[in-house]
């Protein structure tokens, strides 16, 4: 269960920020950008799959998740949790335990045969889904999801996710008006500021980084090819 006490929310985001870096599921190349599913370039590249594989780390995640949800929307506001193939996975089981509540997952696409479902696991017409995931970028792949779950004549207003980009504006926008909160621990400039007061990257590629979180699409173009 989920202990009492906690730290603040930036508290919380410096902390995760911290964890992300020590365990290496954040790399920074300004130099040899990575490419992005979009096929976008971008100096930044972040692993939350990795998080499983270190127990201490992903228990106190999972224990700010949990309690980032409950403070933001509610001690008694959801009736099943729901995980989005693949990534949210493993973490919708972890706060499904935490919170008491069932746990299910969403896949990207029907499984193709048998009763070619989308939703694995007992969810019902009428109840409060949380969709829980690793990250979001601009929130897109998120509404797919969802429309999943309200088809079931489940609703879900609520994403949580561990990392959230936050230097694309539309993101809340575009999660906000198809009804969906999103909720989040921390972001690219929480991990930024904690990169620098550690000195874990050199200066060159952290100027690098912060001129891509400024004016992300800038930099994207004049990085193409």
């Amino acid at each position: 269960m989920i202990p009492a006490s906690f730290p603040e929310k930036s508290e919380i985001a410096r902390l995760t920020a911290r964890m992300l870096l020590e365990i290496k599921a954040v790399h920074f190349n300004a130099r040899e950008p990575f490419t992005l599913a979009s096929g976008l370039p971008s100096p930044t590249y972040i692993d939350c799959r990795k998080l499983i594989s270190y127990p201490r780390i992903r228990s106190t995640l999972m224990d700010f998740l949990t309690v980032t949800v409950m403070r933001d929307a509610g001690f008694e506001a959801f009736d099943n949790i729901a995980g989005g193939e693949t990534a949210g996975i493993p973490f919708a089981a972890m706060v499904a335990e935490r919170m008491a509540l069932p746990m299910t997952y969403v896949r990207k696409k029907p499984k193709g045969y048998g009763r070619n479902a989308r939703i694995e696991g007992a969810m019902t017409e009428g109840q409060r889904v949380l969709l829980v995931e690793d990250l979001t970028t601009d929130g897109g792949s998120k509404l797919s999801f969802v429309d999943a779950i309200r088809e079931t004549g489940a609703t879900c207003g609520h994403t949580a996710v561990i990392f959230y980009y936050g230097i694309f504006p539309e993101t809340e926008k575009t999660l906000g008006d198809h009804g969906v909160r999103l909720h989040h621990l921390c972001t690219w400039w929480d991990v930024l500021a904690e990169a620098k007061a550690q000195g874990a990257f050199d200066r060159e590629t952290l100027d690098g980084v912060e001129a891509f979180l400024n004016d992300p699409r800038a930099w994207q173009e004049a990085h193409k090819g």
